[in-house]
């Protein structure tokens, strides 16, 4: 795939851009701020963009304001934050939008390189990929507590790897359980939690994820 990066720590861009070239990728471009981020898309629009949450001059949001605003002018470009930590306002912000080609992914991650190309690979398909941690802390803080509570321990572990932006056939091999057995759990979780099922895979993520981030 076609990516361009933005890291404002020098080593950290510089491993990955050896990393992706390894794995057959190509770097467009590899920058250390927001405003090279947009120049970069607007001149040569990737397949995906990797980008860090906090960047110069303020190192707070201006990476995730940029992301925002290349879902916004390049819909077709996907978009893969990186964070150091679990920052749900900023999560919140990211996933509450449309989630089709879209991930937040935690910094740590990185270094277990088959999870992070993993992801990279859903969000350039179109589909989500969200950190379990993050999953996790979401669920954990969601208002809608008494409807989570109608969940059981294996519906939410269903529920976090939807979440996170896993097939069916994933979660099924995931949790070693049938495919069918997901299907009819992932529809107990949409009437437990009284959401209204769209079609489509990514629909039911954006679903999930509205509802953990109100």
């Amino acid at each position: 795939m076609r990516l361009i990066l933005a890291e404002d720590s020098t080593l950290l861009r510089e491993g990955l851009v050896r990393l992706l070239a390894e794995e057959g990728h190509e770097v467009l471009a590899a920058v250390g701020n927001a405003e090279l981020l947009l120049k970069a898309v607007a001149e040569d629009p990737p397949d995906v963009v990797v980008a860090d949450v906090r960047m110069p001059p303020t190192h707070t949001d201006e990476g995730l304001r940029a992301a925002l605003e290349i879902r916004e002018r390049w819909p077709e470009v996907g978009v893969l934050v990186l964070s150091q930590y679990v920052e749900k306002r900023y999560a919140t912000e990211l996933l509450t939008g449309e989630t089709e080609g879209v991930g937040y992914l935690l910094k740590d991650r990185v270094v277990q390189v088959d999870e992070f190309l993993d992801a990279l690979e859903r969000v350039a398909a179109g589909r989500a990929a969200f950190d379990p941690e993050v999953v996790r802390q979401l669920l954990g803080r969601t208002t809608h507590t008494d409807l989570v509570a109608r969940l059981t321990v294996r519906e939410r572990d269903v529920l976090a790897e939807m979440a996170q932006g896993h097939t069916n056939a994933a979660i099924a091999r995931r949790l070693h359980i049938s495919q069918s057995a997901v299907e009819k759990h992932t529809n107990a979780i949409f009437d437990k939690l009284e959401l209204t099922g769209g079609e489509g895979y990514s629909r039911r993520v954006l679903a999930v994820l509205r509802y953990l981030g109100s």
